[in-house]
């Protein structure tokens, strides 16, 4: 079994207690207690399985400041698209679409890349990434159900889906 690192165990306590006071929003002295003693007992469970790499990363400042930038800015704006479209489908009486699965190169490399480009685009509606996978060349592919196939060239679908969601995560996690 392989050893979990102080610095993996104090990042994910720092995660899971900023998460947290984001979810109980009390400052109370016995609510900050409670929550950093289940904090503590999730990251030193949990440590092992989040960070594998080195566990101050997101603490640099340009990763930290983009990763904001991403989470209010970018991908709001690339989900208000998404429901608009979603709205104007379901309104329309749902008759002229075309569901599909089509297949979306991505740039990312890293584990966390992929993963969070795949969740971005699954947590828009209408998407749903199904699976990753990487060719021979070292191509990273997203299966992505999509529920009204507009493109089935996988550039310019990769960019009709994809949107700016992963420029924006590529300044966080590559």
């Amino acid at each position: 079994m392989q050893k979990t690192k102080f610095s993996a165990v104090l990042a994910t306590f720092v995660l899971c207690f900023a998460f947290w006071i984001l979810l109980t929003w009390s400052f109370t002295l016995q609510e900050l207690i409670a929550g950093a003693v289940v904090s503590l007992l999730v990251s030193l469970f949990a440590a092992r399985f989040f960070i594998h790499v080195k566990a101050g990363w997101l603490v640099h400042p340009g990763r930290f400041f983009s990763c904001l930038l991403f989470w209010i800015f970018i991908f709001p704006v690339e989900l208000i698209k998404a429901n608009l479209n979603m709205a104007k489908i379901c309104f329309g009486g749902c008759k002229a679409i075309n569901p599909g699965i089509v297949k979306v190169p991505t740039a990312m490399k890293s584990d966390y890349g992929l993963a969070a480009v795949s969740n971005s685009i699954t947590l828009t509606p209408g998407t749903i990434t199904m699976e990753t996978a990487e060719d021979e060349e070292g191509q990273n592919w997203l299966y992505v159900h999509w529920i009204n196939v507009e493109e089935t060239d996988p550039e310019k679908a990769g960019n009709a889906i994809k949107g700016t969601l992963e420029k924006g995560l590529r300044r966080v996690w590559e």
